[in-house]
């Protein structure tokens, strides 16, 4: 089993920055992949990015150039830097593992409202 932890949501002005962490505790063992998930009032849950046991990284198109996800093994923590943030970044962010063959681990979201 692995749970996750989330933190640094928060309010923030249109322009502004945040930052996301994700601490996880349990094996990381058959962990292949660690990303961010968000999810605004009435759409569907997203991919907004994520990163491979190798170091390869995916975004979202409406995020790249603004976003970037990294991680420390170290401390089996993964971390989302947000700049330049938009009001339509406003959602509730979901840590996410994914462990073979099929299994995703999520944490419990923490929320981000960019607002004037």
């Amino acid at each position: 089993q692995v749970q996750l932890v989330e933190s640094g949501g928060g309010s923030v002005q249109p322009g502004g920055s945040l930052r996301l962490s994700c601490a996880a505790s349990g094996s990381a063992a058959l962990i292949v992949a660690r990303g961010w998930y968000r999810q605004a009032p009435g759409k569907e849950r997203e991919l907004v990015a994520q990163i491979t046991i190798g170091g390869t990284t995916t975004y979202a198109e409406s995020v790249k150039g603004r976003f970037t996800i990294s991680r420390d093994n170290a401390k089996n923590t993964v971390y989302l830097q947000m700049n330049s943030l938009k009001s339509e970044d406003t959602a509730i962010y979901y840590c996410n593992y994914r462990r073979l063959p099929a299994t995703d681990y999520w944490g419990t979201g923490t929320l981000v409202t960019v607002s004037s």
